[in-house]
């Protein structure tokens, strides 16, 4: 077989081979095994022309192999043997010694010093440049012009081979950046949680750009759901809301971002501040049901008290209507408390504190209260009956105790355990009649505890109740 009917058949072949693939990378390893099996060399090596960049960048090699964890070789055009051939448009052949040629680019990770021969030519798709190979040989070898020929029209083949695999991998992302905005918009509008819908956000941001990190930064600077490590390169996209800035989406990566990654991002922070006004909304929703359930439940709760207060027999009205103000002061501390700290969990000790401040107000000189008060955590509901029983309790020692009142809250052995000591003898040993059946329904009804009230010297009232 004549060099020519050689030639055509490998052409042939070699184009049949990288033509059984769409996938780029799949493509770019056949063209470089099939290339260097066409000509009988030793290693072939491809590059890709990033436009963005204006690099050319390695992206297969067959009898070589870029060390691992390295940097991947890039090289502008002009630059290097293969990046003279890609300016030029034109081969370039060096039939030994080629790693001393002025041009040769080294790259500490890609052994290319080890071949003395090389032949680059640019990879071009009507006139385009869509990237370059080398074939190279350990032995020196001045290629001839038909395999120069060769090597070009491969290329040239090649180059339709790639454009065609580059538009299905567009297509393909394309496919994968609705997959993941379709995503991103089912967990917006299924989760009812806020912070579900920004994790579901921030990880399908990681997956769909390969990204090394992501995190959804509020407008308070608060980090929500942060993934992942800092790359070389970030975006920093704002959330807009109604034209208002509520956040920031934050993508890392270890390589460059393309304008259409750029355009998903910007796609994924929309519906990121989507998600966080969604997920405000369904929070201030159930927060203003959860307010009107407590507001109606102590409304309720007055409603007893004054009804309870009414029944009592020979009581005076003027104390009777200062008890009531003092109850509804009360169940105001426990909402003061829950809103300041904006949490569903009130510190006893603190609430305690407030109470005590409140209700010594207006007392004569010469009223001493001491407090030894422990960090409690209790919830609301439960906070709210203990202030009426602290307040009942306090007040009474306050009316008719000696000059010095003892408060005390502790915890032991998993109970709650409130004392209110005075050093006067009460009113024939207990609190009056009203304020003892609260006392006492309170503690029973609502606390799950028990009552005692000790006379003597002193009198000392204890609450005890499980947490």
């Amino acid at each position: 077989m004549d060099t020519s009917a050689r030639h055509l058949r490998l052409l042939t072949e070699t184009i049949a081979a990288v033509n059984s693939s769409l996938d780029l990378q799949e493509v770019l390893e056949l063209v470089a095994r099939e290339v260097a099996d066409a000509l009988a060399t030793d290693a072939c090596f491809v590059y890709l022309y990033d436009e963005p960049t204006d690099e050319l960048v390695l992206r297969a090699t067959h009898g070589s192999r870029v060390e691992e964890m390295t940097r991947t070789p890039r090289m502008r055009p002009g630059e290097g043997i293969t990046g003279t051939a890609a300016a030029e448009r034109a081969p370039v052949m060096i039939p030994e010694k080629a790693h001393l040629d002025s041009r040769f680019k080294q790259f500490p990770n890609l052994r290319e010093d080890e071949y003395e021969s090389i032949l680059a030519v640019p990879i071009l798709a009507r006139e385009k440049l869509e990237g370059a190979l080398n074939v190279r040989t350990r032995e020196p070898r001045a290629f001839t012009d038909s395999e120069m020929d060769l090597l070009v029209a491969i290329a040239s083949q090649v180059a339709q081979t790639i454009e065609h695999a580059r538009l299905y991998e567009r297509a393909q992302r394309r496919v994968a950046e609705l997959e993941a905005l379709a995503r991103i918009s089912e967990a917006v509008s299924e989760s009812l949680y806020l912070e579900e819908s920004l994790e579901a956000i921030v990880k399908t941001t990681m997956e769909s750009l390969r990204a090394t990190g992501a995190a959804l930064v509020l407008e308070d600077g608060k980090v929500a759901w942060p993934e992942g490590r800092p790359g070389a390169y970030a975006v920093r996209l704002p959330l807009r809301w109604k034209r208002r800035r509520i956040g920031e989406l934050v993508c890392d990566r270890d390589t460059p971002f393309t304008d259409e990654e750029r355009a998903l991002l910007e796609a994924i922070a929309h519906h990121a501040a989507v998600a966080l006004e969604h997920g405000r909304a369904v929070m201030r929703g159930v927060l203003a049901q959860e307010i009107h359930h407590r507001v109606k439940n102590n409304l309720q709760t007055v409603a007893s008290l004054l009804r309870l207060q009414a029944r009592a027999d020979n009581a005076d009205p003027r104390k009777a209507l200062q008890d009531s103000v003092n109850r509804i002061l009360a169940i105001a501390a426990v909402h003061e408390v829950l809103t300041v700290h904006r949490e569903d969990d009130v510190d006893l000790g603190e609430l305690v504190d407030r109470l005590r401040a409140m209700l010594v107000q207006g007392l004569v000189s010469g009223k001493e209260v001491t407090a030894d008060l422990a960090t409690i955590s209790l919830a609301g509901q439960q906070a709210t009956a203990l202030a009426l029983v602290f307040t009942e309790l306090f007040q009474n020692a306050l009316e008719h105790g000696g000059a010095h009142v003892a408060l005390e809250l502790a915890r032991r052995d998993g109970d709650v355990v409130l004392t209110i000591t005075d050093d006067g003898a009460g009113v024939g040993g207990a609190p009056a009649g009203t304020g003892l059946s609260i006392v006492q329904a309170l503690v029973r009804d609502e606390l799950q505890g028990t009552f005692e009230l000790e006379s003597g010297a002193a009198t000392r009232a204890r609450v005890v109740f499980p947490v």
